[in-house]
């Protein structure tokens, strides 16, 4: 299992279009808390946000929520949780959850949740983690991600290597699974590490 205790969720406050959306948002809350994973999310109740923690708590596992004050009433802030964090503003919410998960994973959503799984990307991109990152792809919802990175990369904007940096599967199980299993993104270019990396 590696060190990975917590997984952190990327996902709409929302339901979606489809029961599927929150069919597999309940069943990966239900992996994570069989397998005593903590969810780290954005607090709410709503949406597949809302479902996920519910089934994690349903399972027996620990949920943190991060909710940035002036989202309370937006996302409806979650309070059955086992921590709620308040912060005051997005770029501390992304920072927080980023540090308190050890894995992360983006089941469908909007833009906000593209702006998170990009983020992280971005990061790991740059040899700031190595924690393994996963697409719950609902659907085929992800598909369409999953070209343009090729596309990126066969166009010179991403390293080959990188074009794919995360796991992409439409079961939750097996996704969890690859996620214990390590990074899924190294980076070896030795521009693009830390110094202290190099």
């Amino acid at each position: 299992m590696g060190d990975v205790r917590s997984i952190c969720v990327f996902c709409g406050s929302r339901p979606g279009a489809r029961p599927e959306y929150t069919e597999a948002a309940k069943a990966l809350g239900t992996e994570l808390g069989r397998r005593g994973l903590t969810l780290v999310y954005g607090g709410a109740s709503v949406g597949l946000m809302g479902t996920v923690a519910a089934a994690t708590l349903a399972s027996g596992g620990k949920v943190v929520g991060v909710l940035p004050h002036f989202m309370g009433a937006r996302e409806i802030a979650h309070l059955g949780l086992t921590e709620l964090v308040r912060v005051d503003s997005m770029h501390e919410r992304k920072a927080l959850m980023a540090e308190r998960s050890d894995a992360f994973v983006a089941l469908p959503g909007g833009f906000g949740t593209l702006d998170e799984l990009f983020e992280i990307i971005t990061w790991a991109q740059l040899g700031l983690h190595e924690k393994p990152m996963g697409l719950l792809d609902t659907r085929g919802f992800f598909q369409p991600l999953v070209t343009l990175a090729r596309h990126m990369a066969n166009e010179g904007f991403v390293p080959v290597e990188q074009a794919l940096p995360f796991a992409v599967s439409e079961s939750p199980s097996e996704l969890v699974d690859r996620l214990l299993a390590g990074p899924t993104l190294t980076v070896t270019e030795k521009w693009l590490k830390r110094p202290e990396q190099t």
